[in-house]
């Protein structure tokens, strides 16, 4: 059943993408984190009272609060982080880099979980970085213009999504999946708030297009069903098996920001994109 939820998790990732790109066309992306967050935390606690897990937060133990804060603050840099890269890159730029956190995750996951790790999940990973790695042509970009800035935040987005997935892995223990996205959810709220009012864009959010406020709490549901679906298949899955799976979220990226940005793969591109996807499917063997 985890494999079911993983793959939900893959397409909601993706359709949050194209979505999120649509709302911070002109909106401040920290503020459009900030606002898309409010939506994740609404629907996150709705499932909570749904499932009735809401009594199990009595019985969390102060090592799993923890783990379970510090996954939040990591979720919270990454999303900051990729919402400003998005907003200054090409989505089929920025969400390659994005996925490319399944190979610290991998390698995370082998030496602090202790999960398995063979000659062909390392080879998956050889795959996936070269995949990655032939995806960032930015000859063709229009995102030159923003003297890579994009790919800093990319970058930075990647890694502390690795750190969120190994730490919500630990956190989870005994605990409600939906519980959990829960809490983390009030973690990330908190954090983005404080990062917008600290650059000073409070102002900014009377100035934002209906269209786009449309946009960002689309992809702020898109987000929850996506958050439920991850954690209900880590709950149950292996990290280095979930997460790979996740990275297939990259397709429906992919197709979308042809049809909807016109974001066209040249032929470096789409060699990198099939390899990419090619060594994450080979990942679930």
């Amino acid at each position: 059943m985890w494999v079911l939820y993983a793959f939900g998790l893959a397409l909601f990732a993706g359709i949050t993408s194209i979505l999120a790109k649509c709302g911070i066309k002109k909106t401040d992306s920290h503020v459009a984190t900030a606002l898309r967050t409010i939506v994740v935390l609404i629907f996150s606690w709705l499932m909570v009272f749904i499932v009735h897990s809401q009594n199990q937060i009595s019985t969390i133990s102060t090592n799993t609060w923890i783990f379970l804060i510090l996954s939040g603050f990591a979720t919270g840099l990454s999303w900051l982080c990729y919402f400003k890269a998005l907003q200054l890159g090409d989505v089929n730029k920025v969400v390659p880099i994005d996925k490319s956190s399944i190979i610290l995750t991998i390698v995370l996951a082998f030496i602090f979980l202790k999960e398995d790790m063979t000659l062909l999940k390392w080879m998956c990973v050889i795959l996936i970085g070269a995949g990655t790695y032939l995806m960032i042509d930015q000859k063709e970009s229009s995102t030159t213009t923003h003297h890579k800035s994009w790919l800093i935040y990319a970058l930075l987005s990647a890694v502390f999504a690795s750190l969120t997935s190994l730490l919500g892995k630990v956190g989870m223990q005994n605990i409600d999946s939906n519980l959990e996205t829960a809490i983390r959810t009030v973690v990330v709220l908190i954090m983005s708030w404080v990062v917008v009012f600290v650059v000073g864009k409070q102002h900014t959010i009377k100035e934002i297009d209906r269209h786009e406020l449309l946009f960002i709490c689309l992809s702020g549901i898109a987000t929850g069903l996506s958050w439920l679906c991850y954690y209900k298949a880590l709950q149950e899955g292996p990290a280095s098996i979930v997460v790979p799976i996740d990275k297939l979220s990259i397709v429906v990226t992919i197709i979308f920001s042809y049809v909807v940005f016109h974001e066209k793969l040249n032929k470096k591109s789409l060699i990198g994109f099939l390899i990419l996807v090619g060594g994450t499917l080979l990942m679930l063997l």
